[in-house]
């Protein structure tokens, strides 16, 4: 039987399609939470927490938030806006990389075409000496966007990152071809909703698959980034890379703006490498939604502030 904190996470997803939820947090969503896992609308107001979090020692992550495009012209609209997000980021020195998802690139549309743009992008980034991270998106994205990053690789676009989720049963046998090619990898246990076939029903089993990612990455040849908020994975990572000697320049923890901030200054007064993943732009209700499934209870918070209007 599916647990509680289970359906809510599947309630809380299927709401995310849902017209009338969406157009009243689309009103509203803002002001009543979701600005607290959101760095703005606009990028000024992104740059501005950018700026801030580095003051405090935080590397940064910007992703200007966005579905799947339409159109071959949308996906140029896209390269447009990512190249305006590249410069700025550059003219202002701050220390921050950039992600991205294949599907506001055209992914959907062509595979060549996505991976076309998203050359255009890391030759840009290379020129102003920023990384970016290719962002996986669900199940049925991840083989392709898998091969645009080998391709990418082969290319010689060595400032590419890319993204596993502990939740799907095939990203065991992912890391283990990508690990010859000594990756930058962020893990991820997953906020998409997918069937049983493809994904572990069970948080503990994604838990577990988690830890063996994790081990197996940290003693690869690549670069890992610790993409969560539980506190059994953090330590397990710490204490597994204090047994074998892993040094710490090999590994970053990351995590999200406005999720457990003690966390993340805890880690970074201890000596750790960490970064805080921001994201602005007005499609902020499909990422906001994910955010609130990842962790039910931070629908209470959305409910106090709902009161208190």
């Amino acid at each position: 039987m599916p647990s509680l904190n289970a359906m809510a996470r599947s309630a809380i997803l299927a709401a995310a399609h849902n017209r009338a939820t969406k157009a009243f947090m689309g009103r509203y969503g803002m002001r009543l939470g979701a600005s607290r896992f959101v760095a703005g609308e606009t990028l000024d107001q992104c740059v501005g927490v950018i700026r801030v979090l580095n003051q405090q020692g935080f590397k940064c992550n910007a992703t200007l938030l966005g579905e799947a495009v339409a159109s071959a012209a949308d996906a140029d609209r896209a390269v447009a806006e990512y190249q305006g997000l590249i410069k700025r980021l550059a003219t202002e020195r701050v220390n921050c990389n950039v992600s991205i998802k294949l599907t506001l690139l055209g992914l959907d549309l062509d595979e060549e075409l996505a991976e076309s743009n998203m050359v255009q992008l890391l030759e840009l980034s290379a020129e102003l000496g920023l990384t970016m991270r290719i962002d996986m998106e669900d199940s049925v994205h991840v083989a392709s966007t898998l091969k645009i990053y080998r391709n990418l690789l082969a290319r010689g676009c060595d400032n590419v990152g890319v993204v596993l989720q502990s939740c799907l049963r095939r990203s065991a046998a992912d890391l283990e071809s990508l690990l010859p090619l000594a990756p930058n990898l962020r893990l991820v246990k997953g906020a998409y909703l997918e069937s049983r076939e493809v994904a572990f029903p069970d948080k503990a089993e994604v838990d577990d698959n988690y830890v063996r990612l994790l081990e197996q990455a940290l003693r690869g040849a690549g670069y890992t980034a610790i993409a969560t908020h539980d506190d059994r994975m953090i330590h397990h990572a710490i204490t597994f890379a204090e047994q074998h000697q892993i040094p710490r320049d090999h590994f970053e923890f990351q995590m999200l703006y406005g999720i457990r901030p003690q966390l993340q200054r805890e880690l970074l007064g201890k000596g750790f490498t960490v970064l805080v993943a921001t994201c602005y732009g007005t499609h902020w209700y499909p990422f906001f939604m994910r955010r609130l499934a990842e962790r039910p209870a931070n629908v209470l918070f959305l409910a106090r502030n709902l009161v208190r209007r």
